[in-house]
C-alpha cells in the first residue's frame, strides 16, 4: 500500500485478531517512528514494544480508554526526553507509527499518554527513565473490525490565504 492510500484509509481499530504480530514488523513499524520529523532534530523519543500478555494487562488497566490494549498483539509507549518539542516530536512520531502499521496490515490506535493521570504508572510498569515523559500509547493488532468513521470533506476545511 502507498503512503497515500494508507493515510487515506487508515482507521483507529480497537479489535484484533488473536495473532501475534511477527518481531520484524514490529521493528519495521517503529523505524518509521525513529524516522519522524524532530524540532531541531532532537530526536528525543524512546519506543517501549510490549508484547508481554502480563505487562498489556497492567498498561490496560491503568488507562481509561485502552481496555482493549489487553487483547492487542502489542503495544507501543512513545516516551521522550522532555525538550522543549517533545509533544510534538512524539506525536508525528506516533503518527508515523500509525500509517506504518496500516500499511503494513496492521490496525492501531492512539491512546492518550501526555498529561494522563496514569502517565507515571505506565512509566514504572516499563521501567522508562524518571526524565521521559509518555506521549502515546499505540495498540497493534491484525484487524477483527473495519470501522468506516467518516472524515469531514475537505471543502469544509480548507481556507485559502485567510480563514
Amino acid at each position: 500500500m502507498d503512503a497515500l492510500q494508507a493515510i487515506r484509509t487508515r482507521r483507529s481499530i480497537r479489535k484484533y485478531e488473536n495473532k501475534p504480530i511477527p518481531k520484524e514488523t514490529l521493528e519495521a513499524i517503529v523505524d518509521c517512528g525513529r524516522l519522524a520529523a524532530s524540532g531541531r532534530n532532537e530526536q528525543p523519543w524512546e519506543f517501549v514494544v510490549v508484547t508481554d500478555p502480563n505487562i498489556k494487562q497492567q498498561i490496560a488497566d491503568a488507562t481509561d480508554y485502552g481496555k482493549f490494549i489487553a487483547q492487542a498483539a502489542a503495544c507501543i509507549a512513545v516516551f521522550c526526553r522532555d525538550t522543549t518539542f517533545y509533544l510534538e516530536d512524539g506525536a508525528a512520531a506516533t503518527q508515523n507509527i500509525l500509517v506504518a502499521a496500516w500499511a503494513m496490515g496492521v490496525g492501531s490506535c492512539w491512546i492518550a499518554g501526555d498529561k494522563k493521570h496514569y502517565a507515571s504508572t505506565i512509566r514504572t510498569i516499563v521501567g522508562a527513565p524518571e526524565n521521559t515523559k509518555l506521549v502515546s500509547l499505540i495498540a497493534l493488532g491484525y484487524p477483527a473490525e473495519q470501522p468506516t468513521r467518516p472524515k469531514r470533506d475537505l471543502s469544509e476545511v480548507i481556507h485559502w490565504n485567510r480563514f
